[in-house]
């Protein structure tokens, strides 16, 4: 018997690797003889780089960038098993919680410590570069990345934009002569799973802005401000960002990600599944586990659960998710192809209490659905 077990973490309880391993305790419980095969996930957002390090045999390493807020922080990337590939998160060096809450105004924070990272990368020489967007504290459409990476933002009198989504209203020039050499040697890769555009009400700084501190008259400046910075992109980069989906991700970094780099957006979910060879894993298996802190009706709009059952359902291969709770609309995911969803909480307790003990409680229910599995099986094969 294979069981491939592939959970994405348990936001603030266990990260997906230690999901995986106590969903696998519970098993081998019953099945004590078979073949558990461990492929932590994520979607692309906070995480990802633990999750492909744990299941790729890769390596984290660390590097002094430049944070949201100009001051220096310790961010990690990572260099997965195969040598060849970089993970990158934004929230590592660009985000959220990175900026103090009485410094938050997204019109002056800096993209710039991402463009660091991504170079750190490049210097590795590494063939393909993962950016996963979630969890920025900017909104400077990636300017700063691309300063970075070399290239000059200039205003008027030929000096260079200041940090912040603020200056870009600014901007006059885009000069390329010092972009890094080695981006012309390297994929880019961006799990970005939005459609937001750069600008207007479904864009960057109205959808996202606010719960970056910005205040509605710092939406309307910086929305005004990355809608001239797409243009003075188009007219001298011939890159169209102002409209295309997911070019609103992270403050603008799905644009500026396109337009500096020539990367590519796509589900985080599926560049995750890739790097780790999740396909190949699932077609040999007789049963997917997989889970996250909360199912509910957004678990089919990009999230590991819905995109690990989507491949499984193209090898006919069952699929139980596991959760920390099953919020509103959970049932949807039947629709995305699991075939049964088990709560934590089997009984009375706090949100602290459950989060205490998520490890053993992901374990005893892993267990229960061993069982039933076993049961199931027993009763088709008499």
């Amino acid at each position: 018997m294979r069981i491939v077990i592939a959970p994405d973490s348990f936001k603030e309880c266990a990260s997906a690797l230690e999901v995986a391993e106590a969903v696998a305790l519970g098993f081998r419980r019953i099945f004590p003889t078979a073949e558990i095969l461990l492929s932590p996930m994520a979607d692309g957002g906070e995480g990802t780089v633990d999750a492909l390090v744990a299941a790729t045999g890769g390596s984290k390493l660390y590097a002094e960038v430049t944070g949201p807020v100009g001051e220096p922080v310790q961010a990690a990337y990572a260099l997965l098993g195969d040598g060849e590939t970089a993970v990158v998160e934004i929230a590592a060096a660009s985000g959220l919680a990175l900026v103090p809450r009485d410094r938050r105004d997204p019109r002056y924070t800096t993209s710039r410590g991402t463009g660091e990272l991504i170079r750190c990368a490049l210097d590795a020489g590494v063939k393909r570069i993962i950016v996963g967007l979630g969890g920025s504290g900017t909104n400077d459409g990636g300017a700063g990345m691309a300063q970075a990476l070399g290239y000059r933002l200039v205003d008027e009198a030929g000096e260079d934009l200041p940090p912040g989504g603020a200056a870009l209203s600014r901007l006059s020039r885009i000069d390329a002569r010092g972009k890094y050499p080695r981006l012309d040697h390297c994929l880019l890769q961006v799990a970005c799973d939005v459609v937001n555009p750069l600008c207007g009400p479904h864009g960057a700084s109205h959808t996202y802005g606010p719960q970056k501190g910005a205040s509605p008259e710092a939406v309307e400046q910086l929305d005004a401000a990355l809608r001239h910075f797409a243009a003075v992109i188009e007219a001298q980069l011939g890159v169209a960002v102002l409209d295309t989906p997911g070019a609103g991700a992270a403050g603008g970094l799905g644009a500026g990600l396109i337009a500096f780099t020539g990367a590519q957006l796509r589900p985080g979910v599926d560049l995750v599944a890739e790097a780790i060879g999740l396909s190949s894993q699932i077609a040999k298996a007789d049963l997917v586990v997989t889970g996250e802190g909360r199912l509910d009706g957004q678990t089919i709009h990009g999230k590991t659960p819905a995109g690990v059952a989507r491949i499984a359902r193209m090898h006919g291969i069952p699929v139980v998710a596991i959760a920390g709770a099953l919020g509103k609309g959970y049932e949807t995911a039947y629709e995305a192809g699991i075939s049964a969803t088990f709560s934590l909480c089997r009984s009375p307790m706090t949100l602290d209490e459950a989060i205490a003990r998520t490890l053993p409680l992901l374990s005893e229910t892993a267990e229960a659905v061993a069982r039933l599995w076993m049961a199931g099986r027993t009763t088709h094969e008499a």
